[in-house]
């Protein structure tokens, strides 16, 4: 056995029998890094690791503790939901059909102030937190209040999770001004040390509601802790004329300008960039996540995916939160994506379906800082990885595995869910939430908010 990354990290023992803790042999294998097609192969694990990729010729020099067989599934990675609002899941449907300045002002800022709490947080989390792994979502980034009790509910489920240490000038349930949102983060940060799935990003919540001297700090202590930033830019076209209506620069401008734009920057939504903004983004090494189906719902834009790619940059893929989607289903994300790509390229070759499940995973994780870790299954990375069943009548003869993930295929066709090698999800179980317990919660905050204020 070897330790290096690759497909073909394998080769054959002095002795013919190799002992490992657990040998999963689905009938096809996409590890992402190469984009291709394995049939017939195995994937070894160990201490929570994978330990080699098994071609069909040396399955039988194998020797696990625990032998899954899987005859009629992809195995693939772990699908990285890279931005979402995970507690806003209890208001998913209380606010729909409308433009985002009115969908936020009216509606989601008016609920939060009434019930934003940590025990609201922790509520909506676990709910959203049983939705992504049911869905193949192994690691989701979140941006909301209480990150501290998001970070435990994540570390408890057993899922793979990027809390953010929210930024926002203006008071909230959470902290009173920039520089409390700023120490309270930073203790975040301090109380994830052992958590070993949890990491963290700083999280100022957009140009448009954090001033210049936050900003500033941000900039400064994600450089010293060497942490990623994620921000909303750029949302709309009606957020760029204002900023620059009132300033003289476009937002992402004043962002460069303060020193945002480098590795590790994630701009979330980007719809309303021009050429220069796209070659900036390039040149900074920025990272985009794209939330197509939330950006579809409120009107915000089109994001232009095909020409961020085809100058480098890097680009993930997000749900966004469940109360402007309206789910966190990132299998139909990766679906629109590609297919509002090609509407909005006009180009049927726009956003291919290999494009999008590297976004889907593999994106996700290089925008998090995580790629060295997750987002493909290679050797040496953790075995953060989904088993989906293509023998059903949407998914079936299959052609082509990669188009049928992406085109066909739907999340209650994941059954198997492991994050660091724990089988988290075991035919359609998740094993460390309780589910009943969970939305008998939900109901009780649902009625809440339909009270009277």
């Amino acid at each position: 056995m070897v330790s290096g990354r690759g497909v073909s990290a394998y080769a054959q023992p002095e002795t013919l029998i190799v002992q490992v803790h657990t040998l999963v042999t689905p009938r096809w294998l996409v590890p992402i890094q190469p984009m291709t097609v394995l049939e017939g192969h195995g994937l070894a694990l160990d201490q929570g690791r994978i330990t080699a990729i098994v071609p069909p010729d040396a399955l039988a020099d194998i020797e696990a503790v625990e032998h899954i067989d899987l005859p009629d599934h992809v195995l693939m990675p772990g699908l990285v939901n890279a931005h979402t609002h995970a507690a806003m899941s209890l208001m998913r449907g209380i606010a729909d059909d409308l433009p985002l300045l009115e969908w936020l002002e009216q509606h989601i800022w008016p609920t939060e102030g009434r019930f934003a709490s940590e025990s609201f947080v922790r509520d909506g989390t676990r709910l959203a937190m049983l939705e992504m792994l049911l869905g193949g979502t192994t690691c989701f980034a979140d941006m909301y209040f209480f990150p501290d009790g998001i970070a435990q509910a994540a570390d408890a489920a057993g899922i793979r999770a990027v809390v953010g240490m929210i930024l926002i000038d203006f008071p909230t349930a959470w902290a009173k001004d920039a520089s409390e949102y700023l120490s309270k983060g930073l203790a975040v940060q301090d109380a994830t040390r052992d958590m070993p799935l949890v990491t963290t990003m700083f999280a100022p919540h957009a140009p448009y509601t954090v001033s210049d001297a936050p900003l500033e700090r941000v900039r400064t202590l994600s450089d010293e802790l060497d942490r990623p930033v994620q921000m909303h830019v750029h949302e709309t076209a009606f957020e760029v004329e204002e900023a620059f209506r009132a300033t003289g620069q476009r937002p992402l401008q004043r962002l460069d300008a303060l020193g945002l734009l480098k590795p590790g920057f994630m701009g979330v939504h980007m719809t309303a960039l021009n050429d220069d903004e796209i070659t900036l983004c390039a040149r900074r090494g920025v990272s985009v996540v794209h939330c197509p189906e939330s950006n579809m719902k409120l009107a915000s834009g089109q994001c232009r995916v095909d020409d961020l790619l085809a100058q480098g940059v890097n680009i993930a893929l997000g749900t966004d939160g469940a109360a402007s989607n309206n789910d966190l289903d990132m299998f139909g994300e990766m679906r629109s994506a590609a297919m509002l790509a090609k509407l909005t390229h006009q180009r049927a070759t726009a956003f291919s379906a290999e494009q999008a499940l590297r976004a889907a995973t593999l994106g996700g994780a290089r925008a998090l800082a995580l790629d060295e870790t997750i987002g493909s299954l290679e050797p040496g990375k953790s075995a953060d990885m989904i088993a989906v069943s293509l023998r059903q009548p949407n998914t079936w003869p299959v052609h082509h595995v990669v188009s049928q993930l992406v085109y066909a295929c739907g999340r209650e066709q994941v059954t198997d869910v492991w994050v660091a090698g724990q089988r988290v999800v075991e035919h359609r179980n998740v094993r460390t939430l309780d589910a009943e317990q969970i939305m008998n919660r939900a109901a009780h905050w649902a009625q809440r908010m339909q009270e009277p204020a």
